[in-house]
């Protein structure tokens, strides 16, 4: 079965300095909500013709200001998936159009910024047809228009529609949901199956505990701006 909603991270980041205003006695400006905003704006409208012209989609995109130095955490998932040799071309190509458009007389992130690229990890909500479309084989569990939860393996989606295989006491039912009948899906780790888990995701597994302790570590004054 192919993995889908992998996270893997870039195995370089991209970083590039410039002078930047400053605030006396600080060192740097602390960037408004309004003026990250516009950043991501400006990041958003290079990036995506460049992903899409290359196959993938842009699935998420924060700006971050951390201390001098400005974070940009892309994500992205194509229908085959992305692995690292994937994650640091589009690594190189972001960057490039970055510069490029920089070189062109547009300044697109005042002063330094760093770049980050990765795929979706497993805890990504299902909310997009494509999404569903690219986690059919997953077993997965949602709650639909009743107010009820359902867990199913995902049988197959298209832009109007999600079947899932259920699994009751004594038999297994295969049900059509309408896409507007959906919450977001949740896929569902089996541990039964972990043969068919790509390295990637087992090490994400392991590190999750790790990665939401060093999230509720950052420092609490880091402005986010993330797609919507």
């Amino acid at each position: 079965m192919a993995q889908r909603n992998r996270r893997d991270t870039a195995p370089r980041s991209r970083s590039r300095s410039a002078s930047a205003p400053t605030t006396a006695g600080s060192g740097f400006e602390r960037r408004s909500p309004a003026q990250l905003s516009a950043v991501r704006e400006r990041v958003h409208d290079i990036i995506e013709p460049v992903l899409t012209g290359a196959g993938y989609d842009l699935e998420d995109l924060t700006v971050r200001q951390t201390g001098r130095r400005h974070q940009l955490r892309v994500t992205v998932d194509g229908d085959g998936g992305v692995n690292l040799d994937v994650i640091s071309d589009l690594s190189r190509a972001i960057a490039d159009a970055l510069d490029a458009a920089e070189a062109g007389g547009q300044e697109v992130i005042p002063g330094e910024y760093q770049l980050e690229v990765s795929s979706p990890g497993v805890d990504r909500p299902l909310t997009l047809p494509r999404h569903w479309r690219r986690a059919v084989g997953r077993l997965v569990s949602v709650k639909v228009s009743s107010g009820a939860t359902v867990t199913g393996r995902v049988t197959a989606a298209d832009a109007r529609a999600v079947t899932l295989e259920i699994a009751e006491k004594k038999a297994t039912r295969t049900q059509t949901y309408p896409l507007a009948e959906l919450g977001p899906g949740h896929v569902q780790i089996e541990f039964h199956r972990l043969d068919e888990i790509s390295d990637e995701d087992l090490a994400e597994i392991e590190d999750s505990d790790g990665d939401a302790q060093e999230i509720e570590d950052e420092s609490a004054d880091d402005d986010d701006v993330e797609e919507q």
